[in-house]
Protein backbone atom coordinates (compact mmCIF):
# COMPACT_ATOMS: atom_id res chain seq x y z
CA UNK A 1 0.00 0.00 0.00
CA UNK A 2 2.85 2.34 0.45
CA UNK A 3 5.70 3.21 -1.97
CA UNK A 4 9.17 3.57 -1.06
CA UNK A 5 10.48 6.69 -3.29
CA UNK A 6 14.18 6.71 -4.49
CA UNK A 7 16.43 9.66 -5.51
CA UNK A 8 17.80 12.59 -3.91
CA UNK A 9 16.20 13.94 -0.39
CA UNK A 10 13.41 16.01 -1.90
CA UNK A 11 11.80 12.69 -3.19
CA UNK A 12 12.57 10.39 -0.26
CA UNK A 13 10.06 9.73 2.13
CA UNK A 14 10.11 12.66 4.71
CA UNK A 15 9.76 9.91 8.04
CA UNK A 16 11.14 6.16 7.33
CA UNK A 17 11.91 3.49 9.89
CA UNK A 18 12.84 0.04 9.82
CA UNK A 19 12.34 -2.38 12.55
CA UNK A 20 12.23 0.63 15.04
CA UNK A 21 11.81 -0.82 18.83
CA UNK A 22 11.73 0.54 21.91
CA UNK A 23 11.88 -1.71 25.46
CA UNK A 24 11.26 -0.31 28.61
CA UNK A 25 12.62 -3.25 30.66
CA UNK A 26 10.72 -6.00 29.97
CA UNK A 27 7.95 -4.04 28.21
CA UNK A 28 7.91 -3.81 24.70
CA UNK A 29 6.35 -0.43 24.00
CA UNK A 30 7.37 -0.50 20.29
CA UNK A 31 7.89 -3.39 18.16
CA UNK A 32 9.56 -3.18 14.96
CA UNK A 33 8.04 -1.42 13.28
CA UNK A 34 8.13 0.21 9.34
CA UNK A 35 6.61 3.29 8.85
CA UNK A 36 6.66 5.26 5.72
CA UNK A 37 5.43 8.35 5.27
CA UNK A 38 5.65 10.43 2.09
CA UNK A 39 6.80 13.70 1.31
CA UNK A 40 3.89 16.95 1.26
CA UNK A 41 1.16 13.95 2.66
CA UNK A 42 -0.49 14.48 5.98
CA UNK A 43 -0.04 11.32 7.87
CA UNK A 44 -2.58 9.82 10.80
CA UNK A 45 -0.41 7.74 12.67
CA UNK A 46 -3.83 5.93 14.64
CA UNK A 47 -4.27 4.17 17.62
CA UNK A 48 -5.48 4.14 21.19
CA UNK A 49 -4.33 5.58 23.63
CA UNK A 50 -1.07 3.19 25.12
CA UNK A 51 -0.23 1.83 21.71
CA UNK A 52 3.14 3.10 21.44
CA UNK A 53 2.38 6.67 19.55
CA UNK A 54 4.40 9.27 21.45
CA UNK A 55 6.95 6.90 21.96
CA UNK A 56 7.61 6.21 18.20
CA UNK A 57 7.57 10.52 18.30
CA UNK A 58 9.95 10.73 20.62
CA UNK A 59 12.00 8.44 19.20
CA UNK A 60 11.87 10.08 16.07
CA UNK A 61 12.59 13.31 17.25
CA UNK A 62 15.42 12.05 19.50
CA UNK A 63 14.19 12.67 22.87
CA UNK A 64 14.96 8.78 23.57
CA UNK A 65 17.11 6.22 21.81
CA UNK A 66 15.54 3.41 20.40
CA UNK A 67 16.57 -0.03 21.55
CA UNK A 68 16.81 -0.98 18.32
CA UNK A 69 15.92 -0.27 14.56
CA UNK A 70 16.69 2.65 12.36
CA UNK A 71 14.67 6.26 11.87
CA UNK A 72 15.39 8.36 9.58
CA UNK A 73 14.21 11.59 8.94
CA UNK A 74 13.72 14.34 6.06
CA UNK A 75 16.58 12.03 4.32
CA UNK A 76 18.55 11.91 7.39
CA UNK A 77 20.08 9.05 10.05
CA UNK A 78 18.37 9.95 13.57
CA UNK A 79 19.18 10.40 15.83
CA UNK A 80 22.65 11.20 14.60
CA UNK A 81 21.60 13.54 12.42
CA UNK A 82 19.65 15.85 14.91
CA UNK A 83 21.57 19.29 14.26
CA UNK A 84 20.87 19.18 10.89
CA UNK A 85 17.35 17.82 11.11
CA UNK A 86 15.89 19.31 14.14
CA UNK A 87 16.07 23.03 12.51
CA UNK A 88 14.28 21.70 9.63
CA UNK A 89 11.35 20.09 11.94
CA UNK A 90 8.12 22.05 14.24
CA UNK A 91 6.93 19.90 16.72
CA UNK A 92 4.05 19.86 19.64
CA UNK A 93 4.77 16.50 21.71
CA UNK A 94 2.79 16.04 24.82
CA UNK A 95 1.35 19.30 25.27
CA UNK A 96 2.58 22.95 24.73
CA UNK A 97 4.35 24.58 28.06
CA UNK A 98 4.46 28.41 28.60
CA UNK A 99 5.20 30.49 31.25
CA UNK A 100 2.28 31.75 32.31
CA UNK A 101 2.76 34.94 33.32
CA UNK A 102 4.78 36.29 30.13
CA UNK A 103 2.61 37.19 27.36
CA UNK A 104 2.41 34.96 24.25
CA UNK A 105 4.64 37.29 22.61
CA UNK A 106 7.33 37.01 24.86
CA UNK A 107 6.85 33.48 25.12
CA UNK A 108 7.70 33.30 21.51
CA UNK A 109 10.47 35.30 21.82
CA UNK A 110 12.06 33.43 23.98
CA UNK A 111 11.72 30.01 21.83
CA UNK A 112 13.24 31.84 19.45
CA UNK A 113 15.84 33.27 21.26
CA UNK A 114 16.79 29.37 22.10
CA UNK A 115 17.29 28.22 18.97
CA UNK A 116 20.58 28.78 17.81
CA UNK A 117 19.94 29.53 14.28
CA UNK A 118 17.56 31.84 14.62
CA UNK A 119 18.45 35.40 13.65
CA UNK A 120 17.93 37.97 16.55
CA UNK A 121 17.68 40.75 14.13
CA UNK A 122 14.62 39.42 12.48
CA UNK A 123 13.45 37.99 15.37
CA UNK A 124 10.57 40.28 16.62
CA UNK A 125 9.07 39.99 12.59
CA UNK A 126 9.36 36.00 12.81
CA UNK A 127 7.11 36.11 16.22
CA UNK A 128 4.42 38.31 14.76
CA UNK A 129 4.24 36.77 11.49
CA UNK A 130 3.98 32.81 13.60
CA UNK A 131 1.24 34.78 15.68
CA UNK A 132 -1.05 35.94 12.85
CA UNK A 133 -0.14 32.64 10.91
CA UNK A 134 -2.58 30.69 13.58
CA UNK A 135 -5.01 34.02 14.34
CA UNK A 136 -3.35 35.24 18.19
CA UNK A 137 -2.20 38.82 16.88
CA UNK A 138 -5.28 40.31 18.55
CA UNK A 139 -4.22 38.07 21.79
CA UNK A 140 0.21 38.99 20.93
CA UNK A 141 -0.22 40.79 24.79
CA UNK A 142 -2.10 38.78 26.46
CA UNK A 143 -0.76 36.76 29.29
CA UNK A 144 -0.51 32.79 28.45
CA UNK A 145 -2.42 32.44 32.08
CA UNK A 146 -5.47 33.96 30.72
CA UNK A 147 -5.50 32.15 27.34
CA UNK A 148 -8.14 29.12 26.66
CA UNK A 149 -6.86 25.93 26.29
CA UNK A 150 -7.53 26.47 22.22
CA UNK A 151 -5.32 29.62 22.27
CA UNK A 152 -2.76 27.65 23.88
CA UNK A 153 -2.33 24.95 21.56
CA UNK A 154 -2.66 27.86 18.77
CA UNK A 155 0.57 29.19 20.55
CA UNK A 156 2.27 25.98 20.73
CA UNK A 157 1.69 25.55 16.99
CA UNK A 158 3.11 29.36 16.33
CA UNK A 159 6.41 27.74 18.64
CA UNK A 160 6.89 25.33 15.90
CA UNK A 161 6.34 27.62 13.05
CA UNK A 162 8.70 30.31 14.15
CA UNK A 163 11.32 29.06 11.33
CA UNK A 164 10.27 27.18 7.83
CA UNK A 165 9.57 23.53 8.58
CA UNK A 166 9.80 20.88 6.17
CA UNK A 167 8.25 18.53 8.79
CA UNK A 168 5.17 19.34 11.39
CA UNK A 169 5.03 16.35 13.79
CA UNK A 170 1.79 16.79 16.37
CA UNK A 171 1.27 14.79 19.27
CA UNK A 172 -2.58 14.71 19.86
CA UNK A 173 -3.01 18.52 18.67
CA UNK A 174 -6.59 18.40 19.35
CA UNK A 175 -6.70 16.79 22.75
CA UNK A 176 -9.09 18.42 25.26
CA UNK A 177 -10.28 20.81 23.00
CA UNK A 178 -14.35 21.91 22.64
CA UNK A 179 -15.51 22.10 19.12
CA UNK A 180 -14.53 25.17 18.59
CA UNK A 181 -10.86 24.52 18.74
CA UNK A 182 -10.76 21.32 17.20
CA UNK A 183 -11.79 22.83 14.03
CA UNK A 184 -9.87 26.04 14.39
CA UNK A 185 -7.01 23.40 15.11
CA UNK A 186 -7.88 21.65 12.22
CA UNK A 187 -8.30 24.29 9.97
CA UNK A 188 -4.46 25.24 11.04
CA UNK A 189 -3.57 22.16 10.06
CA UNK A 190 -4.99 22.27 6.99
CA UNK A 191 -3.38 25.35 5.75
CA UNK A 192 0.38 23.97 6.70
CA UNK A 193 -0.06 21.19 3.83
CA UNK A 194 -1.65 23.11 1.27
CA UNK A 195 1.69 25.30 1.54
CA UNK A 196 3.71 21.73 1.04
CA UNK A 197 4.49 21.38 4.68
CA UNK A 198 4.73 17.47 5.64
CA UNK A 199 2.19 16.71 8.73
CA UNK A 200 2.51 14.08 10.78
CA UNK A 201 -0.28 13.59 13.31
CA UNK A 202 -0.38 11.48 15.88
CA UNK A 203 -4.04 10.59 17.35
CA UNK A 204 -6.93 8.66 19.35
CA UNK A 205 -9.38 10.25 17.54
CA UNK A 206 -11.11 9.02 14.04
CA UNK A 207 -13.05 11.65 12.95
CA UNK A 208 -9.68 13.71 13.57
CA UNK A 209 -7.96 11.49 10.88
CA UNK A 210 -10.81 11.09 8.27
CA UNK A 211 -10.90 14.57 8.33
CA UNK A 212 -7.34 15.71 7.67
CA UNK A 213 -5.30 12.91 6.07
CA UNK A 214 -4.17 11.40 2.81
CA UNK A 215 -2.39 8.48 4.49
CA UNK A 216 -2.75 6.04 7.69
CA UNK A 217 -0.57 4.32 10.27
CA UNK A 218 -2.56 2.48 12.48
CA UNK A 219 -0.53 1.29 15.70
CA UNK A 220 -2.06 -1.53 18.50
CA UNK A 221 -0.35 -3.14 21.08
CA UNK A 222 3.26 -1.05 20.29
CA UNK A 223 2.90 -2.80 16.45
CA UNK A 224 2.15 -1.01 13.25
CA UNK A 225 -0.89 -2.78 11.93
CA UNK A 226 -1.51 -1.31 8.72
CA UNK A 227 -0.35 1.59 6.87
CA UNK A 228 -1.24 3.68 3.34
CA UNK A 229 -3.33 5.83 2.10
CA UNK A 230 -7.08 6.69 3.28
CA UNK A 231 -8.83 5.48 0.27
CA UNK A 232 -6.58 2.04 0.25
CA UNK A 233 -8.50 1.97 4.19
CA UNK A 234 -11.72 2.71 2.55
CA UNK A 235 -11.40 -0.05 0.21
CA UNK A 236 -9.43 -2.84 2.15
CA UNK A 237 -11.67 -5.25 3.78
CA UNK A 238 -14.59 -3.49 2.94
CA UNK A 239 -16.96 -5.70 1.05
CA UNK A 240 -20.06 -4.20 -0.35
CA UNK A 241 -23.34 -4.97 0.85
CA UNK A 242 -27.04 -4.43 -0.48
CA UNK A 243 -29.53 -3.02 1.55
CA UNK A 244 -33.37 -3.29 0.88
CA UNK A 245 -35.95 -1.94 3.02
CA UNK A 246 -39.42 -3.47 1.89
CA UNK A 247 -42.55 -5.10 3.61
CA UNK A 248 -42.20 -7.80 1.50
CA UNK A 249 -38.88 -9.26 3.54
CA UNK A 250 -38.87 -12.79 2.20
CA UNK A 251 -39.80 -12.28 -1.33
CA UNK A 252 -36.93 -9.73 -1.59
CA UNK A 253 -34.57 -12.46 -0.08
CA UNK A 254 -35.69 -15.37 -2.43
CA UNK A 255 -34.71 -12.40 -5.24
CA UNK A 256 -32.21 -11.63 -3.70
CA UNK A 257 -30.69 -15.02 -3.47
CA UNK A 258 -31.37 -15.90 -7.49
CA UNK A 259 -29.15 -13.36 -7.81
CA UNK A 260 -26.25 -15.06 -5.80
CA UNK A 261 -26.23 -12.61 -3.15
CA UNK A 262 -25.11 -13.99 -0.12
CA UNK A 263 -27.32 -12.95 2.94
CA UNK A 264 -26.19 -11.02 5.87
CA UNK A 265 -28.10 -13.13 8.82
CA UNK A 266 -27.39 -10.45 11.39
CA UNK A 267 -28.40 -7.47 9.47
CA UNK A 268 -31.55 -9.35 8.13
CA UNK A 269 -32.86 -10.00 11.80
CA UNK A 270 -31.86 -6.76 12.73
CA UNK A 271 -34.94 -4.25 11.48
CA UNK A 272 -38.46 -6.32 10.17
CA UNK A 273 -38.23 -4.28 7.36
CA UNK A 274 -34.90 -4.78 6.36
CA UNK A 275 -32.28 -7.33 4.24
CA UNK A 276 -28.97 -7.05 3.22
CA UNK A 277 -26.56 -9.38 1.51
CA UNK A 278 -23.56 -9.02 -0.21
CA UNK A 279 -23.70 -9.54 -3.76
CA UNK A 280 -21.83 -11.09 -6.50
CA UNK A 281 -18.58 -9.18 -8.05
CA UNK A 282 -19.76 -7.29 -11.02
CA UNK A 283 -23.54 -7.18 -9.99
CA UNK A 284 -24.92 -3.60 -10.14
CA UNK A 285 -27.23 -2.31 -8.15
CA UNK A 286 -29.14 -1.11 -10.99
CA UNK A 287 -29.73 -4.69 -12.12
CA UNK A 288 -30.70 -5.95 -8.38
CA UNK A 289 -33.22 -2.96 -8.25
CA UNK A 290 -34.91 -4.26 -11.60
CA UNK A 291 -35.12 -7.65 -10.40
CA UNK A 292 -36.67 -6.76 -7.31
CA UNK A 293 -39.76 -4.66 -8.91
CA UNK A 294 -39.79 -6.75 -11.47
CA UNK A 295 -40.42 -9.36 -9.07
CA UNK A 296 -42.94 -7.52 -7.06
CA UNK A 297 -41.22 -6.74 -4.60
CA UNK A 298 -42.40 -3.31 -3.09
CA UNK A 299 -38.64 -1.23 -2.62
CA UNK A 300 -39.28 1.09 -0.10
CA UNK A 301 -35.23 1.77 0.14
CA UNK A 302 -32.40 1.00 -1.15
CA UNK A 303 -28.66 1.28 -0.50
CA UNK A 304 -24.93 0.30 -1.28
CA UNK A 305 -23.46 -0.09 1.74
CA UNK A 306 -19.52 -0.40 2.55
CA UNK A 307 -17.65 -1.21 5.77
CA UNK A 308 -16.84 2.31 8.06
CA UNK A 309 -13.63 3.22 8.45
CA UNK A 310 -14.26 3.23 12.06
CA UNK A 311 -15.29 -0.94 11.62
CA UNK A 312 -11.78 -0.85 9.76
CA UNK A 313 -9.59 0.36 12.54
CA UNK A 314 -11.62 -2.20 15.33
CA UNK A 315 -10.88 -4.72 13.12
CA UNK A 316 -7.43 -3.98 12.83
CA UNK A 317 -6.79 -3.41 16.45
CA UNK A 318 -9.57 -4.91 18.40
CA UNK A 319 -10.16 -1.92 20.38
CA UNK A 320 -12.72 0.70 19.81
CA UNK A 321 -11.86 4.75 18.94
CA UNK A 322 -13.21 7.99 20.01
CA UNK A 323 -15.06 8.97 17.23
CA UNK A 324 -15.49 12.87 18.33
CA UNK A 325 -16.85 15.46 15.38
Amino acid sequence: MTTHPDGDHATEPAIQTRGLTKRFGAQTAVDGIDVTVPRGSVFGFLGPNGSGKTTTIRMLLGLIRPSGGQATVLGEAMPRSLDTVLPRVGALVEGPAFSPFLTGEQNLLRFDAADRHSSGRTRRQRVATALDRVGLSHAAKKKAHAYSLGMKQRLGLASALLMPRDLLVLDEPTNGLDPQGTREVRALIRSFAADGTTVFVSSHLLAEVEQLCTHVGVMSGGRLVAQGTLDDFRRSGARPRVQVRTPDVESARNVLASLGVEMDARDATADRDTVTGFPPEGASPEAIVAALVGAGVRVRGFAVVTESLEQRFVELTGEGFDVVA
